[in-house]
């Protein structure tokens, strides 16, 4: 049994820098907490807990907590809550992601020209919910081209979810221009995040199965094992090595192993370990 590996498997520079910023915080400083998850991979948020790093679910619950520094996590927050925590003066590190700070930049200069602004992507997700208030209340979020409402504006601007894949951007786009007269678009979409659909899809098509590391509230994870299981791969999503299973593996000539961008690299390397004990790699 052969292993191929995904080049770009693992932490993106975002989620990369962030981390390290908040195990470095944790070493030096006491009270700090995120507000939210920093990142979709519970592994990570227990080991930075395990360091003193906590996770707060609101603002309510950081002041209980006696928070003095808040971590600003890689999705972003809104604006409502970064002008609240500012006005209650805690101290703020901002480790948004800058794909997601562009994004946000980019709705609010729609909004402030006056575009109907919509936004492709998960509404519940955190980091759409930062996007929707920078981009103000009169936003669209659609998951995807058929949830386009009908009475669209004549000017209308379009700013992604940086996760989502390019070819339900291509989609929206044209249906949009069906229905507006003036539109304006920013490819917010994450340059790792395509990288990783890409090399993901060149693996996934000459292995016999794949195996999708990451968190399971993750959505480039989930998004890349949608992307194998529609490859019609026999497709295994976990989160760590221990969810392995070796009969998975009985008759398989190449197995494929790719990661989500919030997966560091420790549990990528455990279950390439797990993998070689198998005695077939």
């Amino acid at each position: 049994m052969k292993l191929v590996v995904a080049r770009s498997a693992g932490f993106c520079f975002g989620v990369k820098r962030a981390i390290n910023k908040a195990f470095e915080v944790a070493e030096t400083e006491k009270n700090v907490f995120t507000l939210g998850p920093i990142i979709h991979n519970p592994q990570v948020i227990d080991a930075l807990s395990k360091r003193g790093i906590g996770v707060a679910d609101n603002i309510s619950d950081l002041k209980k907590a006696g928070a003095k520094k808040v971590i600003i996590r890689t999705h972003g927050i809104s604006l409502e809550d970064r002008n609240r925590l500012e006005d209650e003066g805690f101290e703020l590190m901002d480790l948004t992601c800058p794909y997601v700070q562009k994004a946000q930049r980019y709705a609010k200069l729609l909004k402030d020209e006056g575009y109907q602004v919509v936004i492709l992507g998960d509404i519940e997700h955190p980091e759409v919910i930062g996007l929707k208030s920078y981009a103000g209340k009169e936003a669209w979020v659609v998951k995807d081209s058929e949830g386009l409402p009908k009475e669209i504006k004549n000017r209308a601007g379009l700013v992604v979810q940086t996760t989502q894949p390019v070819d339900e951007l291509k989609k929206l786009v044209s249906r949009m221009i069906e229905q507006t007269r003036e539109l304006k678009v920013y490819n917010t979409i994450c340059s790792s995040t395509a990288l990783k659909l890409k090399e993901t899809e060149e693996v996934a098509g000459g292995v016999d199965i794949m195996l999708v590391a990451g968190g399971r509230n993750s959505a480039n994870t989930t998004q890349l094992a949608r992307l194998c299981e529609n490859l019609s791969v026999p497709t295994h999503h976990i989160e760590t090595a221990d969810e392995l299973k070796e009969q998975w593996f009985r008759g398989a000539g190449k197995v494929g192993l790719t990661a989500g961008a919030s997966t560091p690299d420790w549990i990528i390397e455990d279950i390439i370990k797990v993998l070689k004990g198998y005695g077939r790699t």
